[in-house]
This record gives C-alpha cells, sequence and structure tokens, in this order.
C-alpha cells in the first residue's frame, strides 16, 4: 500500500516537469554568462532617493515612482516627479546604466532630501517593489533598527521565491544593519581597482561580494558628476552585471543567480 507524498514532494512522474530549459557548459565563463549581452528585458528598480530622469549618464528612466506614509495608509505617488532629493538614486542608476545599457530602470523613492528617511517606508517601497516582479532591486541603503529586522527579513525571502534579486549594500561603518546580512540578497562591499567589472567572491560573509566603489565617478544631480566612495557605489556594479546575466539567461532564479557571479567572479575560475 502506497503512502502519501510529504509535502513538497517530487513524484517520480513529475520529475521531467522541472527539467531545466538550458544546459551550463562544462565551465561556465563570463562570455557564456552575459557575453553580448546588453541588459535588454532585464528589469532593473533603484530603491532609493529619486532619479534624475534627464540626467546624460542614466537614459531613460521607464517609471519613477515615491512612497510616503501618512498615518496609516500607505501613499503611492505613481508619478513621482520631484525627481531625485540628493543625488544618491541618480549615481546608483548611472552606474547600472553605463554596464546594462539596455536594461528598463525604474525608480521608486524612500528617501527625502539629506538622505532622510524611514525604516517604514523602506519597507513599504520593498513591498510595492517586490510585488511589481522586477528581475533586480538595487539597494543602497539599509537601517540599524533591529525592529525592522524580521520585516525586512521576510520580505527578502519573498522576493527570492518570486525570482526577484535584491542586490543591497553593506552599511559603510562595522555596525549591524539590514537587508545586506541576510543569505537571501546579494551582498556587496567595495574594492579599490577601476575596472568595473572586477568583482570578487569573499568566502568570508556576511559581505558576499567586493566590486568597484573607491574614487568611481558617478552621475549626480543638475546633470553633474561626483567622485565618490562607498559601498553604495559598489552595489549597482553588481546590479548591473546581473541585469546583464538576467538580460541572457532569463531564466535563472536567483539561487542560479548567484552561483554564476561566483563562478565568473575575478578571484575565481571563470573570471575571464
Amino acid at each position: 500500500m502506497s503512502e502519501e507524498l510529504p509535502a513538497w514532494s517530487l513524484s517520480a512522474e513529475a520529475a521531467e516537469s522541472i527539467a531545466l530549459p538550458e544546459e551550463w557548459p562544462g565551465e561556465v565563463t563570463r562570455e557564456w554568462a552575459w557575453g553580448g549581452a546588453t541588459g535588454g528585458g532585464a528589469r532593473v528598480c533603484v530603491l532609493d532617493s529619486g532619479v534624475e530622469t534627464d540626467h546624460p549618464l542614466v537614459g531613460q528612466v521607464q517609471r519613477s515612482v515615491a512612497l510616503s506614509i501618512e498615518g496609516d495608509e500607505v501613499i503611492v505617488e505613481d508619478n513621482d516627479t520631484a525627481g531625485d532629493l540628493c543625488g544618491h538614486g541618480t549615481a546608483c542608476a548611472g552606474v547600472i546604466r553605463s554596464l546594462a545599457p539596455d536594461c528598463e530602470l525604474v525608480s521608486v523613492r524612500v528617501l527625502g532630501a539629506g538622505y532622510t528617511g524611514s525604516g517604514a517606508v523602506l519597507l513599504e517601497g520593498l513591498r510595492w517593489a517586490i510585488e511589481q516582479g522586477y528581475d533586480v532591486i538595487n539597494m543602497s541603503l539599509s537601517t540599524t533598527k533591529q525592529k525592522f529586522a524580521s520585516l525586512l527579513h521576510e520580505l527578502a525571502d519573498t522576493a527570492y521565491f518570486r525570482r526577484t534579486m535584491l542586490v543591497a549594500s553593506a552599511h559603510n561603518m562595522p555596525v549591524e544593519s539590514y537587508p545586506w546580512r541576510f543569505s537571501s540578497v546579494i551582498s556587496v562591499g567595495s574594492h579599490e581597482q577601476e575596472d568595473p567589472y572586477a568583482y570578487y567572491y569573499n568566502p568570508a560573509p556576511p559581505v558576499e561580494f567586493f566590486a568597484r566603489g573607491v574614487d568611481v565617478e558617478v552621475a549626480w544631480n543638475g546633470g553633474g558628476r561626483l567622485v565618490c566612495t562607498g559601498n553604495s557605489f559598489a552595489t549597482p556594479h553588481i546590479a548591473g552585471i546581473a541585469a546583464l546575466v538576467l538580460s541572457k539567461h532569463p531564466e535563472l532564479t536567483p539561487f542560479q543567480l548567484k552561483s554564476l557571479l561566483y563562478l565568473t567572479a575575478t578571484n575565481v575560475g571563470g573570471g575571464k
């Protein structure tokens, strides 16, 4: 007498239904991973301070949204015309666009002037972005408030299982902050090299990858440029490369994308 399978089990008959659509090569190289890709088809969200939509280093922004909270009500301004309130989001968007020029770029503003913001607005902005099903969400921001950690963790896991990859910057100070410390996101710190495609896997987490983030010339408000240093600017380098990979291999899950980024890291065999 056969017993019922446990929950989350795979029957013998169903095994063929999960056959992978594309076979990976014996050696995963950067050429296989994103060679020839320009980001077309990949949908990237910049969760930040807004984006200056007419900046020459950013190009077209397909959508700009602003999130705020009034009392118990979450306000979603679906056509945000305020632009970038401090320059930070524009900088991140410009880095992503430089690597993946044909990706769809969306701005979700959760920070105000002077980098002000609240954990509650960050949570709601992230929740909204996950519900839209973006391929990549760039989060060059975090919160140190422990009370938001469990909800952020839940949202990060939700994104992971819905095939949205969160790419989050480590804090610039040696403090506990979130969501970059969660294993369901790609966490990013900085290195000093100038090559925008040079990135390193870190075998000693919680930071998983190091990307270019020291003395980086970035887009800034007013059509200008600044030379900046910080993990905030390393993060969109990884987000841009992730957009290239998903442009060429849209079938990849976040787990597979992480694996591919590891295999093509500069300090790993396929990093060439």
